[in-house]
């Protein structure tokens, strides 16, 4: 003969609160309904050690939240706590209330797949009032951390925030083509600008062109081992002049422009100098320096001086520059 419902805790349980003193036939049958009518243990793959809710505002849903016999189980609230009801509350071990958070000791002899009614109620000027969750039990596990948090904003405020944010996204979009069609513009105009094509389009590609002139230096003193070349050249574009002068770099460090001037024969500093060096001059090397500067028809009259310097005490000077 095989066990009695007696030996298994839950018989002895139904026994004694539900049905006393009714066969044992009866209780296993009364167990295997409430089991097929959906009371079956959950799965095990369902317990979190913790978990995460958010209550929507203005909702009635329920949250499950997983318990295990013996077990503890926190809740832990984002406003304060005024008021718990708890289904059954008896048969816990333990119940511990404060301010944020509910501490449950699930009853010893909760049966998997049973549920237990808790509803809180918020503390007064909260917007969410209350909320209910349903315990569920489980088979030697339980969520150890609930953490509740609560939507302080209605719907209709989620809704206008979503529409603004389509909106941004729908003007950055559209700020994002225009600017796609101002690079691509750049691109052509860009490719439009080398060559011949370029020359005509800025409208140097005519019988004057570019004036240039080769210049010659007799006598130029070298600075802290940098040394000008003898020879460059200067150039004449319709409002501006250029000069493009090689230094060779004697000295042990490399030497790299940081500033450039052009002196007219009166003294007079020329404004809006502009210049380019590709690349520091290495030690022992040789390297082209471009300056440019707008001027105004047929000037400047004379020869010019042109100062070139390094971020550091040596200043190169080039006296007897003349333009085309």
């Amino acid at each position: 003969m095989g066990p009695s419902l007696d030996s298994f805790p839950i018989g002895r349980l139904w026994r004694r609160q539900v049905f006393p003193g009714s066969p044992p036939a009866i209780l296993l049958l009364t167990l295997l309904q409430g089991f097929a009518a959906g009371e079956s243990p959950p799965t095990v793959a369902a317990c979190a050690d913790k978990q995460r809710i958010e209550l929507s505002l203005g909702s009635t849903a329920t949250y499950e939240v997983c318990v295990g016999a013996g077990l503890m189980t926190v809740l832990r609230f984002d406003a304060p706590i005024t008021l718990v009801e708890l289904q059954d509350e008896v048969r816990f071990e333990e119940v511990v209330r404060g301010r944020h958070l509910l501490t449950l000791l699930s009853p010893p002899d909760m049966v998997p797949g049973e549920r237990i009614r808790l509803t809180v109620r918020f503390a007064s000027g909260v917007t969410q009032q209350s909320a209910t969750f349903v315990l569920v039990a489980y088979r030697g596990q339980a969520t150890n951390q609930v953490e509740v948090f609560r939507d302080k904003r209605t719907r209709e405020s989620f809704l206008q925030e979503i529409d603004q944010e389509r909106a941004k996204r729908l003007a950055l979009h559209e700020e994002n083509q225009q600017l796609r069609g101002e690079v691509e513009q750049l691109r052509r105009q860009l490719d439009q600008s080398v060559g011949l094509m370029g020359l005509y389009i800025g409208g140097a590609l005519d019988l004057k062109g570019i004036g240039s002139k080769p210049l010659t230096w007799k006598k130029i003193r070298p600075v802290g081992g940098i040394l000008p070349m003898s020879i460059g050249t200067s150039y004449r574009y319709k409002d501006s002049v250029a000069v493009k002068v090689q230094l060779t770099n004697f000295s042990a460090e490399p030497w790299t422009a940081v500033g450039a001037s052009l002196t007219a024969a009166k003294g007079e500093k020329m404004e809006g100098v502009r210049f380019y060096q590709d690349k520091p001059i290495p030690p022992n090397e040789m390297g082209p320096v471009f300056v440019e500067v707008r001027v105004k028809p047929g000037e400047p009259r004379g020869e010019v001086t042109l100062n070139l310097w390094e971020d550091g005490p040596r200043t190169i000077i080039i006296p007897s520059v003349t333009f085309p």
